[in-house]
């Protein structure tokens, strides 16, 4: 068997679900067409999630990535037949607020639906009453309708595409259970089942939540939870007597009390996410044979717990009097996936090259996600950023079974919570501390989470610095929440005087060997080819020319390299293309780092050591390796918050030492601890980028406002010829600064924002500036001059702002570089 796929490469699809069937005809239709789909169970229902889903399909969310897909599945799944029966009723979907946090929460969501290009529009009870006559009109405030919304039949829907699929050459087999993965020279080879072998290219898991189980087979971990939700059907209905369809009225969802429903001809169909977590362990799920044999209709169905469903059934009737008059005529517990952070795994292995993940993927995005998948296996690259959903996303703390389980069951009561952007998890916590944890708590550090860190996002020993600031704007309650004045504070004492901000969680690898600088050279668009002691700011593209991430390479020797990187993706891209005598290693958990930022900064830092700190003997987006006190750092000349200072590394054992020591140095100075909050508001008062928020590889480094870190001179790197000519158009779109015109007003991102009244792009990162009194906004938008008008829609108020030239604060640059 060759290394490396063949040129009609053999792929086999683990799990003939409605993944598994949707990315068989994805990449069928893409011309690779010698595709196996292995089942375990009969076809077409073969008894994993997709045999009893209810097939909701809401397209609106928080991630533009998941509303991308679900519009692909409406999309398709409308378009597909199976003996003249639609495979997706398009009802419509509404969901019902019954308190007034809700019905702001609905308000939300119908921005996102704007910014994302989805029909929707909120209504008031009367018309909730019109889509849906069985409710209770006098306990419904309101309603979000989406028109486009509806039912999919998955299993008819996954029948469809095993058709469309076989015709062009793919073969399904059920009642194979896959054995065992071969590999060879760290690539997949075969599939092993109970009815032979398959030799494979590539290999794909789509089995729902057995994915663990087949990933252990491979050596790969799955962090994924399975977990049992209720469902039930009602006996006939009267005021439903005589339906002829299936479902005529849209999909409700009554979020308040964790329910939905759905018509089933004179019955209605519910589901429950207000009983307790039910895991499920995946290695113990009982084949289809063996589940049947005990009397399981299927393996992913389990029995119905009545004691589970009694409050939910009140909650039913009290919505819907209708049902009082009824009872629950079967139910079962369904069990479906959960991951750490609710969203899909996809992608393929490092450590088992040709072996793909496509996990954790519901009905309501299944063929978008297979679209995603086939469009990576095929042309190297999906068409949607995918950054959310892939596999490298969990840092190592976060794989553990244990986080998996208390993470993947907290996704589960949280299914259909009120969630603000910066809500941070209650468990497992503290789980990752800097050595600086203990000093940050005794100042009173507000900590929120992020990769398992604790983050502090100011401090209460702060709090007297407010009162020399003056009134500041009163904020709206969901503004409010996890924001504290303190932080303005924090921001004007950086502004003016020096502060202490808690890098650690940054991610740092060390690239060395002989080849680095090479290697580095054609992996990011900037030039690296300079003397030791240099840092330079640079992009990691693919090979369109999309932004993968942006690194900040550190030269501090000829063969040694010091990257600052966003994410697990970046590291595992590198180590997929270094060749041998590169090696990277992964520092970040070893090291530890503080920014000294503010004027005065080098009077802090420069009697700490004997190395010259002045402008002229340390300059700009310079290193050196030196002393602070007695203790041994990286000190980098680099600011992310627009002031003059230093980013100043050392190992973790140390780390306590170097704050003390800064600390006690400081106080003469004013200095105080200043946290993420702060950190967030000045640079985007400075204009910086925050990868996977503010660009990602669906952007080119102009649009983004990054091409001066493209060198197009220096010899080959990924994504150069992508690039060719954009320099000097136009780009269609850009990402604008905005200042909002009211200065009591803020936005939190991910808000449409309307060009002449209609909807022209969405607000990525967005904080208050307190140095410029108003809010910062940074939005995807067609290119528009400075000074254009604009309106931000926030909770459906109309906020108007304009379009700024950046950097908005210190565009000489004359505060970093003194």
């Amino acid at each position: 068997m060759s290394s490396t796929p063949a040129l009609r490469p053999r792929v086999v699809v683990i799990g003939a679900g409605i993944v598994g069937c949707s990315l068989a005809d994805e990449l069928t239709a893409r011309g690779w067409t010698d595709v196996t789909v292995l089942e375990q169970g009969p076809l077409p229902a073969p008894g994993g999630s997709t045999s009893h889903a209810p097939g909701l399909v809401f397209q609106t969310s928080p991630s533009r990535t998941l509303a991308a897909f679900a519009r692909y599945t409406v999309e398709k799944f409308s378009s597909l037949q199976v003996d003249g029966v639609s495979c997706f009723d398009q009802v419509g979907g509404l969901e019902l607020a019954t308190t007034p946090e809700r019905l702001a929460e609905l308000h939300r969501r119908a921005g996102y639906a704007t910014a994302w290009g989805i029909r929707g529009e909120i209504v008031g009870a009367d018309r909730c009453k019109e889509l849906w006559p069985l409710i209770d009109r006098s306990v419904v405030l309101g309603g979000f309708h989406t028109p486009d919304d509806g039912l999919a039949r998955a299993v008819l829907a996954a029948r469809a595409q095993l058709d469309r699929a076989t015709g062009r050459g793919a073969r399904f087999l059920d009642r194979h259970t896959v054995t065992g993965i071969e590999q060879a020279e760290g690539r997949v080879t075969a599939v092993v089942t109970d009815r032979g072998t398959f030799p494979a290219d590539h290999v794909v898991s789509a089995a729902g939540f057995w994915g663990p189980v087949i990933g252990r087979m491979a050596g790969i971990d799955v962090p994924l939870q399975p977990l049992a939700h209720q469902y039930a059907r009602t006996r006939p209905l009267p005021d439903l007597a005589g339906a002829e369809a299936e479902a005529s009225k849209p999909i409700l969802r009554f979020q308040d009390r964790d329910l939905y429903f759905r018509e089933h001809h004179d019955r209605i169909g519910i589901g429950s996410y207000a009983h307790r977590p039910l895991p499920v362990d995946p290695f113990a799920v009982l084949p289809y044979d063996a589940a049947r044999a005990r009397g399981m209709e299927m393996p992913s169905s389990y029995p119905f717990t009545e004691e589970d469903w009694a409050p939910s059934w009140e909650d039913c009737r009290r919505l819907l009097p209708a049902l009082r008059a009824t009872e629950i005529e079967e139910g079962f517990n369904g069990v479906f996936s959960f991951t750490p952070d609710g969203m899909p795994v996809l992608g393929e292995s490092r450590q088992l090259r040709g072996f793909w993940l496509a996990e954790a993927v519901w009905v309501t995005h299944s063929a978008g996600v297979a679209k995603a998948v086939a469009e990576w296996m095929v042309d190297g690259r999906a068409s949607v950023d995918l950054h959310e959903c892939d596999l490298t996303r969990f840092e190592d703390a976060q794989r553990s079974p244990a986080y998996v389980r208390e993470r993947g069951s907290q996704q589960f009561v949280e299914v259909y919570d009120v969630l603000h952007p910066l809500q941070p998890m209650e468990h497992p916590r503290p789980l990752r501390v800097s050595p600086f944890h203990a000093r940050q708590e005794r100042l009173g550090a507000y900590f929120l989470e992020g990769g398992g860190w604790e983050r502090p996002h100011w401090y209460e020993a702060n709090a007297p610095l407010v009162e020399s600031l003056g009134p500041l704007p009163e904020r709206d309650a969901w503004s409010a929440r996890h924001w504290s004045p303190v932080v303005a504070a924090e921001a004007r004492a950086t502004r003016e005087r020096v502060a202490l901000y808690d890098m650690t969680p940054l991610r740092r690898l060390e690239v060395t060997g002989a080849g680095a600088l090479s290697f580095l050279q054609r992996m990011t668009s900037n030039n690296l080819r300079k003397k030791p002691g240099a840092v330079t700011y640079t992009l990691l593209l693919d090979e369109s020319g999309g932004v993968r991430s942006d690194l900040t390479v550190a030269r501090l020797a000829p063969d040694r390299f010091q990257v600052g990187a966003n994410s697990p993706a970046d590291l595992d891209r590198l180590l997929r293309y270094a060749p041998r005598d590169v090696h990277i290693r992964d520092i970040t958990s070893g090291t530890c780092c503080i920014g000294v930022w503010g004027p005065l900064a080098r009077d802090l830092v420069q009697p700490l050591t004997r190395d010259d700190f002045s402008h002229e003997g340390f300059g700009y987006f310079r290193a050196k390796e030196t002393y602070i006190g007695h203790v041994p750092v990286t000190a980098m000349r680099l600011s992310y918050v627009g002031e003059l200072g230093w980013e100043l590394y050392t190992t973790a054992d140390l780390g306590l030492r170097l704050w003390d020591t800064l600390w006690e140095a400081g106080r003469a100075h004013g200095v105080i601890a200043a946290g993420r909050s702060a950190f967030n508001s000045l640079r985007l008062e400075k204009g910086y980028r925050s990868w996977g928020t503010d660009m990602t590889d669906e952007h080119d480094p102009y649009e983004a406002g990054l091409g001066f870190a493209v060198r197009m001179d220096k010899d080959g790197f990924v994504g150069q010829d992508a690039l060719q000519g954009l320099a000097a158009r136009t780009p269609a779109r850009r990402l604008t600064a905005l200042l909002l015109d009211d200065p009591a007003a803020v936005v939190l991102g991910k808000e449409p924002v309307h060009v002449d009244g209609t909807p022209a792009g969405y607000v990525t990162s967005a904080a208050y500036g307190y140095t410029l009194g108003r809010c910062v906004a940074y939005a995807w938008l067609p290119a528009l001059p400075a000074g254009t008008g604009v309106h931000v829609d926030y909770f459906g108020e109309k906020i108007p702002a304009t379009v700024c030239d950046e950097p908005l604060f210190d565009p000489e640059m004359n505060r970093i570089r003194r």
